[in-house]
């Protein structure tokens, strides 16, 4: 479909997002010869650490070596591309990601005591993004400070465990689950939160704490992400050290910037 839309359409190149629209990218730069643009926001060694899909990494590896120019959204994506894809540097581009500026909205209510400070894990639920982590020091932090709620916004197929993780360390009724949010919702959480907590275990770039920090919200976030290179002040933790994780959560809630 997209190769024939391609033989009535006028347009100057092809930018494919991600594997998904790889080989439908292909398809019309062979069909127009106009130049293909991949744009790289995520790899499969970030989705899923070294357990590849063969699969998904062969669509990966031929759109990137099919296209005129690579964009990764960090230069931690730029050097999975480099090294794991065998992708020329000269043909590597990084371009971050961005935030629109929030507006004036304002939150008339929290629906949460208003005596607990707010820690939030805004994000999919799962491996990629450490959730396991963000309870771990969850339950480090509870045993000293007993006035934070932890929150934790979003989905994913690691949402079930999670639940049972933090019955498990005894913190859930201190854990809420609020599934997917969109639209205004998130903006309410962020303006609920004290403090928003990102500890990807392999984040090519990592909007949301820019997000917060539009809202005014400190952030704790991973080394292993890319907008570690823009945050350049922001508190960074490797994603396994809880106890630094925790302690800098404590340090936040308790002398907050």
């Amino acid at each position: 479909v997209a190769a024939e839309l391609a033989e009535n359409e006028q347009f100057d190149i092809v930018h494919a997002h991600d594997w998904m629209t790889y080989p439908a990218g292909i398809a019309v730069s062979a069909v127009s010869g106009k130049p293909l643009i991949v744009h790289v926001h995520s790899t499969e060694f970030d989705r899923s650490g070294e357990n590849v899909n063969q699969t998904i990494y062969d669509i990966e590896r031929e759109g990137m070596e099919w296209a005129a120019k690579v964009i990764a959204v960090s230069y931690f994506t730029s050097n999975i591309i480099i090294s794991r894809y065998g992708i020329s540097g000269e043909k590597v581009e990084v371009v971050y990601n961005g935030v629109e500026r929030n507006g004036n909205w304002s939150l008339a209510g929290s629906g949460i005591g208003k005596d607990e400070r707010i820690v939030l894990f805004l994000g999919r639920i799962t491996m990629q993004k450490g959730p396991e982590y963000f309870l771990q020091a969850a339950k480090k932090v509870l045993d000293v400070m007993d006035n934070v709620k932890f929150v934790m916004a979003g989905a994913g197929d690691m949402m079930h465990r999670a639940v049972e993780m933090a019955a498990e360390l005894g913190i859930g009724q201190k854990v809420l689950f609020t599934g997917f949010l969109h639209g205004e919702d998130v903006q309410k959480i962020y303006k609920m939160a004290d403090l928003y907590v990102m500890p990807s275990v392999s984040e090519p770039f990592g909007i949301a704490p820019l997000e917060a920090l539009d809202n005014d919200v400190p952030v704790i976030i991973s080394k292993q992400s890319g907008v570690s290179e823009v945050l350049t002040h922001a508190l960074k933790v490797d994603f396994w050290d809880v106890d630094e994780i925790a302690n800098k959560i404590i340090a936040v809630l308790k002398y907050p910037p």
